[in-house]
């Protein structure tokens, strides 16, 4: 679902953002939770009353936002607002970490005039310290007056949300429902602890679609399969994961359902909006030099697919000779064995890129020059087929660097 499908029934956005969407703003500043000035509180406001989905970690180690955010959602299906600092998770701080979520929340309702549950919490950071409240409440003091409905709103959000990341991560899609043109948008932050199945990340995605909340939530539950959960930077996941979807219902067509004859458009615009959100957190993998896709096919099944794709992109052997370069298949095919799924050790198709390496599981001579010419570019493209099935599966991964151990050798300090 590249920029290159002139197929797709959706129109990309270039100079879009979160606030696209009909009756959004957002904003950010710095409170004081980073040793850096960058911005480190942030918010996204409806002005209406949103429908709201999400989907959370699957760490049994859950921060204490994610609670507060649940109970939110699950009061009425809506929301208002996402307040979201980086800086500290606030993850395992027991009952005064869940206390910091609550207050974090009633204050900025109170700050907006909304009901308490029609706020989220998102919090992002070193985990285990307690949150330096006095910091965070004069923030969420000064914030309302950050919120606007330009860019800069957006990416003053955008750094907000943002720890060893080193870019902002945006998209925006228009799609055509009943003759209107509705808007979806996303942002995200993730760059390290990233692993599939909802790994460490936040993701925001907002629509001015009209939606209800049952059908808003099964979307985002079978985008996320396909998009962040095909994702690993380096197998951790982490205890503050959180995509969190808002549908204003601003765009005057009929509400979307599944048999809705623009549903298929609208699921396609937010696959893609996720999609190059998940692209965009792999490649900006702490210490990456390169994004790694993985594509499978020819599996038993999709989700036999999904489980290799998930064991090459993850295997640390093949994600350092990427970053070196080294056309070593014998490392693929070897994660690809070990994936715990159903193989044919005699059929086993692989490419770097164009270059076949491996054909019906027998090595084929292949210009090594014209392969580290090709490893040495910012994208990867690993192709495999099993030749067993019509099961498929893409995912996303980068290298694995020196800096990335650099980085999180003194994550703290």
């Amino acid at each position: 679902m590249g920029q290159g499908n002139h197929t797709q029934p959706f129109a990309i956005v270039p100079d879009g953002s979160i606030i696209t969407p009909q009756g959004f703003t957002a904003g950010g500043l710095h409170c004081g939770l980073k040793k850096t000035t960058r911005h480190d509180l942030g918010a996204i406001v409806c002005e209406v009353p949103a429908v709201a989905a999400g989907v959370y970690t699957t760490n049994i180690f859950q921060a204490a936002p994610l609670t507060v955010s649940r109970e939110s959602i699950a009061v009425e299906g809506k929301l208002r607002a996402l307040l979201v600092n980086s800086g500290n998770a606030n993850a395992c701080t027991g009952k005064q970490g869940e206390e910091d979520a609550y207050r974090m929340r009633d204050a900025f309702a109170a700050q907006i005039g909304v009901p308490q549950h029609h706020v989220a919490v998102a919090s992002t950071g070193v985990i285990g310290e307690l949150l330096k409240m006095e910091k965070v409440l004069s923030g969420i003091d000064a914030l309302p007056a950050r919120l606007n409905a330009n860019e800069g709103g957006a990416d003053d959000f955008c750094q907000a949300i943002l720890t060893t990341d080193l870019v902002k991560k945006t998209a925006c899609v228009a799609v055509q429902v009943d003759g209107q043109t509705v808007h979806i948008a996303g942002a995200a932050k993730g760059s390290g602890m990233i692993h599939p199945n909802m790994a460490t990340m936040l993701g925001f995605v907002t629509t001015d679609a009209n939606i209800g909340s049952e059908a808003l939530q099964q979307l985002l539950r079978e985008v996320t399969d396909v998009t962040f959960n095909m994702i690993t930077v380096d197998g951790d996941t982490s205890t503050n994961d959180m995509l969190v979807a808002m549908a204003s219902g601003l765009a005057a067509h009929n509400e979307l359902t599944a048999s809705h004859p623009d549903y298929a458009a609208f699921a396609a615009g937010m696959r893609y909006v996720c999609e190059v959100l998940a692209q965009a957190i792999a490649r900006d993998g702490e210490g990456a030099t390169k994004l790694i896709e993985v594509q499978v096919k020819g599996a038993e099944s999709d989700t036999s697919a999904q489980a290799i794709v998930k064991t090459v992109i993850g295997s640390s052997l093949v994600k350092s000779a990427v970053f070196g370069a080294d056309a070593n298949w014998g490392r693929i095919i070897a994660a690809v064995g070990r994936a715990g799924q159903k193989v044919n050790p005699e059929t086993v198709d692989i490419r770097l890129g164009d270059i076949v390496t491996l054909k019906d599981s027998a090595p084929v001579a292949f210009d090594e020059e014209a392969a580290l010419v090709y490893l040495k570019g910012d994208t990867v493209v690993i192709h495999i087929d099993l030749h067993l099935g019509t099961g498929e599966a893409t995912g996303w991964g980068c290298d694995l660097t020196y800096d990335y151990v650099r980085i999180n050798a003194a994550y703290r300090t």
